[in-house]
């Protein structure tokens, strides 16, 4: 037999399984050594056979063999254990076979060795090394053994990152390959045993004598007797007269011409059969260990880069991910240069130790990138180390690099082209309708804006396209943050109602709950509200609910290991600030950190308070600061992340003394801010439309990504981890007081700051249009008061003009969140002025909704087509259907808010340009977002104070009567939508009303009964002693009463909820729902457990875990949901009357 599809692949001219000697551990470790001398690879790794159409055609194989076995079992036939086996379980070898199509990638593939001579010639050589060990394990899965072969292996010849990593995908082929032959052997066999029975009966059926009988043994002649068919045909005439049976004695005589006798054959027969069944049953436990076994542990056990690395840097100490970033760009180095990996990895470790030490005076704020070898592997080294190897670079990346070399001016370069071209396109249609040459001038200063956001959006999209995003590289910190990191989380905050108070506590104690892990200390920043006095009544008692709150969360949790407290407070005294004409904190938020920092470092100067008449607590020894907001939330790990991220070799700052800022590194780490899921009353409309992918929300946006990948620095927002040290060398005396509202952006400007994609931080998104509009309001001012530092001469500390010595891009960032405040103003005036100057006013307002829609769309186009695979089609064109109705609301909210985002923003440039230049006074204007939710309401007096859009509104309609009415039917919808925008920001700002359920009609209470009490009939009949009250897995009546006698953990779950449900429908009275309720929670303790966790399938009679032995991850999390719905329904039942309404109905 010969493979149709394979030519020449290994046994492809006979299905004898893939078994050989078994060997022992120490056997096998030096057949591995022998295995490496002999294997020789190709020169050209990329040239090979496709081991593709055979898995394919083992797939087809497999499952034509499944569908002859189950057929066999309908009708009742017998089968031998290996088909059982292999039945009961083709759902794993479905799952493997799919794992080889996703884990196997063609271009992977082609880069894998491939052996230059040998039965294997051409196949990869790794795949031969699985083929060996699977021959000489008889497809047995022993992690250690596999260890110890492969590091044998390797003793002798070196295994590549890739051929490492495709150890397990290759183990599982030669798997199927070998599952192949034997579900052929198993199809065959019972075939063949199927036409001895026939032939027996036929035989057994004729007269003595007769002649057809010689007729139908003469045709058997011609062919040798398959061993299978042989072995059944003695057994079926084994019992017969040789005189008065013919066939018994031709039998005798076949089987002498094969050298072999009756009871040669059969006992030849049955050892087959338990060696074919051993290995089946071989070959299905190993596929379920090596999908479950963990091979990232195993790679780095084996690799001999990764024992370099260790040996030679902090490689260890970091997590997976940059491990694997590491071993990738080796891996890149080595295709590049014509070097091996291990001589890459011995290069560039070399080069981080010849390195020269800095002479930086202030150590600690070295970096000390260059002494780590991923500075010559991912980081700015790179490309000095490729010189030196002589690698050479792809055509595709060379152009990648050129722009990235040039980023800024080839990013605003790019900007600029494309805003041509959109306002180019939009004007040229203009033009050629006939409006004039003044007309047009003026239209594309005010189209300029626009069609710049327009421009903007395609640009980044084109960026995130061009450049593959990195996360950043990371410290794993298995135990948490260590006290070489110190780490304070802080919550700056205003005590404003001791309700509040109370909350933060509670929010201070889950943010330690999430990340108890380590040194980690927590801290709330204090301050009063603002006042015309210096002391409120109101005050102190604030402070002592927030100190005994804090008191209370250490004495709760206890000391820190080395005995220092976990909580604090620390709390600012009113200062009297001139310009703002209040008693307030010393410059709000940038002032309470700024101070934090300097207590920390050990200024005793600081405007903090001791609380309590006790002496101020600080913590020694703090290196960083996580800063979160009143209402943001710490996930999970994040801190630990956080701190993990910041403390890696090549994100540790590096100061520049002269020029007083980080210049390489980063000084703070912002992370991905993600909307919170909102409580049912702060569900809305609005929220769920702005608060998507993209957004109106120009903050929420993804441009921080393109920042990030493109620049190597993100925006800071405010919301992360900073280097106490560095952010104060890079920060002081960089302004003045009473000049920064929006700081955060300025000080990610000179403290470095990095995106962090990969860690998130939940936050509370507005649901009121209004409140959101607030914060608009506030970012907007906060933003043009950095229209100093913009224009290249701002005030220092001591309020003298300097210059203010920004790089491009941190100007540019400024001049963009400039140019996003006056998106809403120049696009309504771009709309209006085209309505009254433009020769065919409807084809310029379809190019400026186009301009507002561009953001919003440009991520649907992108995600046209599905980028990974296993998407069902189904699945991917509701999503994208849903995404584009999402995008379209954004657009026509947009458009709607248009006339009262325009009068917002104009109110806060001009209100901040005349504080500015004029005034000089209010510049630190701000209420907290609990003050602002609470001010907004949805009464109607929030209709007047958006009264701005419809005064907008019917000045555009008055301007378009007078002077052009002919543009109209151009103007109509807009100018509708903006003077009903009150009503439309106030109707999806609602919460959701409370949906009235429908009570059940007569008949359906009765459908409902009844099938619920058929449902409980099959518990109440089969739950019982015989089944130690657990409930059996089903229950089969054709074609003959049957109870699978086993049970899972979702079965155990779902039989206790039941039986709260049949108390609940009157079934059960008290004292048997208790019985029940014990007798199985008994046998749940009595049962055999892993890990506290339950084996996935117990006998339910003699309660032992059924072979193969596993644990189910979904099933225990079923179980633990069951469990707790259960605890709360116990805790309902005793609370409620012994007898009630339902107790009747039952």
């Amino acid at each position: 037999m010969k493979f149709a599809d394979a030519p020449g692949f290994p046994g492809s001219d006979h299905q004898e399984p893939i078994r050989a000697e078994l060997f022992s551990i120490e056997r096998l470790e030096q057949h591995g050594q022998s295995l490496a001398a002999a294997q020789a690879i190709t020169t050209e790794s990329r040239k090979g056979r496709w081991l593709s159409p055979r898995v394919r055609d083992n797939a087809r194989i497999l499952r034509d063999s499944y569908r002859a076995i189950a057929e066999a079992i309908r009708d009742e036939r017998s089968i031998t254990p290996a088909a059982e086996w292999f039945v009961d379980n083709f759902h794993i070898v479905e799952e493997q076979l799919r794992e080889i199509r996703e884990d196997l990638p063609p271009g992977y593939y082609r880069d894998l060795p491939k052996l230059a001579a040998g039965h294997l010639k051409d196949y990869p050589r790794v795949f031969g090394l699985a083929w060996a060990f699977v021959a000489h394990t008889d497809s047995q899965f022993d992690p250690e053994a596999l260890l110890r072969f492969v590091r044998s292996y390797q003793r002798v010849q070196p295994l590549t990152i890739g051929e490492l990593w495709a150890i397990a995908i290759t183990l599982r082929v030669v798997l199927i390959e070998n599952l192949r032959r034997l579900a052929e052997r198993v199809v065959a066999g019972r075939k063949a045993r199927q036409e001895a029975d026939a032939l027996a009966d036929r035989l057994l059926g004729l007269e003595v004598g007769a002649k057809a009988g010689e007729d139908l043994l003469a045709d058997l002649a011609r062919h040798p007797l398959p061993r299978a068919f042989a072995v059944q045909l003695v057994q079926r005439m084994r019992d017969q007269d040789p005189a008065v049976t013919p066939a018994l004695r031709w039998l005798d005589e076949r089987l002498a011409e094969q050298n072999t006798t009756p009871d040669e054959i059969v006992r030849a027969e049955h050892q087959a059969q338990a060696a074919m069944n051993l290995t089946v049953r071989n070959v299905i436990t190993s596929m379920r260990l090596i999908s479950a076994f963990d091979w990232m542990q195993f790679f780095e056990d084996v690799s001999l880069v990764d024992e370099a690395l260790r040996d030679g840097s902090d490689f260890a100490e970091m997590d997976f991910s940059t491990r694997d970033r590491y071993r990738h760009a080796i891996e890149d180095l080595s295709r590049g240069s014509g070097l091996t990996e291990l001589e890459v990895t011995r290069r560039v470790l070399e080069r981080a130790r010849l390195s020269n030490r800095s002479t930086n005076p202030m150590a600690s704020l070295d970096g000390g990138m260059e002494h780590d070898p991923g500075y010559y592997l991912i980081s700015k080294g790179r490309a000095t180390f490729e010189r030196q190897i002589r690698y050479r670079i792809p055509l595709s990346r060379r152009f990648i690099r050129l722009y990235v070399a040039g980023a800024a001016p080839s990013y605003v370069a790019t900007i600029v082209g494309a805003t041509a071209s959109v306002l180019g396109l939009s004007l040229f249609g203009a033009a050629q309708s006939g409006t004039g040459a003044r007309s047009l001038l003026l239209l594309g200063l005010l189209g300029l804006v626009p069609a710049s956001h327009a421009a903007i959006a395609l640009v980044n999209r084109f960026v995130a396209g061009l450049i593959v995003p990195r996360h950043l590289p990371r410290l794993e910190l298995k135990s948490g943050v260590p006290e070489s990191l110190r780490t304070l989380v802080a919550v700056p905050t205003l005590l404003t109602t001791e309700r509040e108070v109370e909350e933060l506590i509670e929010r201070l104690e889950v943010h330690y709950l999430a990340n108890p892990e380590g040194g980690l200390r927590f801290a709330l920043l204090t301050d009063w509200m603002d006042a015309r006095e210096e002391t409120l009544p109101a005050d102190d008692p604030l402070l002592e609910v927030a100190a005994l709150g804090i008191a209370r969360l250490n004495e709760r949790y206890g000391l820190l290991p080395e005995g220092g407290q976990r909580f604090f407070l620390f709390h600012r005294k009113r200062i009297w600030n001139e310009r703002q004409g209040r008693w307030m904190g010393w410059e709000r938020k940038r002032g309470k950190l700024h101070e934090l920092n300097r207590m920390l470092m050990g200024a005793g100067d600081t405007s903090f308070v001791p609380v309590g008449g006790l002496p101020l607590a600080v913590p020694s020894g703090i290196r960083y600061v996580i800063t979160l907001d009143a209402d943001t939330r710490l996930p999970r790990g994040a801190a630990t992340k956080l701190v993990g991220t910041m403390a890696h070799p090549l994100n540790r700052p590096k100061f520049d003394p002269r020029l007083r800022r980080v210049v390489d590194g980063y000084g703070v780490l912002q992370p991905r801010i993600t909307p919170d899921l909102p409580a049912h009353r702060e569900r809305s409309l609005y929220r769920r439309i702005s608060s998507g992918p993209s957004g109106i929300d120009p903050y929420a946006s993804a441009v921080s990504d393109v920042y990030q990948d493109l620049f190597g620095e993100g925006s800071y927002a405010g919301k992360g981890i900073y280097d106490v040290e560095a952010f104060e060398a890079s920060l002081a005396g960089r302004a003045p007081e009473n000049a920064l509202l929006s700081h955060d952006l300025f000080e990610g400007v000179f403290v470095r700051a990095a995106f962090v994609a990969d860690i998130e931080l939940i936050e509370n998104f507005p649901s009121q249009y209004e409140v959101a509009a607030a914060r608009q309001h506030r970012w907007a001012r906060g933003d043009w008061q950095l229209l100093p530092w913009i224009l290249g001469i701002a005030p220092d500390a001591e309020g003298r003009l300097r210059r203010a010595r920004l790089l491009a891009i941190g100007r540019w960032k400024m001049l963009d969140n400039l140019r996003r405040t006056l998106f809403p103003p120049a696009t309504f005036l771009a709309l209006v002025t085209g309505w009254l100057i433009c020769a065919a006013p409807a084809l310029w307002t379809a190019s400026v909704l186009a301009m507002i829609a561009v953001p919003a769309f440009v991520p649907i186009v992108d995600g046209l087509l599905p980028r990974r695979s296993g998407i069902s089609k189904r699945s991917h064109l509701v999503n994208f259907a849903k995404d584009t109705i999402t995008a379209f609301a954004q657009v026509c909210l947009t458009v709607a808010l248009l006339a009262h985002q325009a009068w917002l923003m104009a109110d806060a440039i001009i209100r901040t340009l005349v504080r500015l230049f004029v005034t000089r006074r209010k510049l630190l204007e701000w209420v907290t977002e609990a003050q602002t939710r609470s001010r907004f309401g949805f009464e109607a007096a929030g209709l007047w104070r958006m009264s701005g859009a419809v005064a907008l509104a019917f000045l555009a309609a008055c301007a378009v009567s007078v002077m052009r009415a002919a543009a109209w039917p151009s103007a109509m919808v807009p100018i509708l939508l903006w003077a009903g925008s009150p009503w439309i920001a106030r109707r999806i700002s609602l919460p959701p009303r409370t949906v009235r359920t429908n009570p059940l009609s007569a008949d359906e209470r009765r459908l409902l009964r009844s099938a619920a009490r058929r449902t409980w009939r099959f518990f109440e009949t089969f739950v019982g002693r015989e089944d130690n009250h657990l409930p059996p897995d089903n229950y089969q009546q054709d074609p003959k009463p049957t109870v699978a006698h086993r049970t899972s953990p979702t079965n155990i779950g779902l039989y206790l909820l039941s039986i709260v449900a049949a108390r609940d429908f009157g079934w059960l009275g008290l004292s048997e729902t208790i019985d029940r309720l014990e007798a199985t929670l008994g046998t749940m303790r009595r049962l055999e457990r892993l890990r506290g966790h339950y084996y996935n399938w117990y006998d339910t009679r003699d309660l032992r875990p059924l072979d193969p032995r596993y644990v189910s991850s979904v099933d225990s999390g079923n179980l633990t949901g069951h469990l707790i719905a259960l605890a709360q329904a116990c805790r309902e039942m005793a609370r409620r009357p012994l007898f009630g309404p339902c107790t009747l109905e039952g």
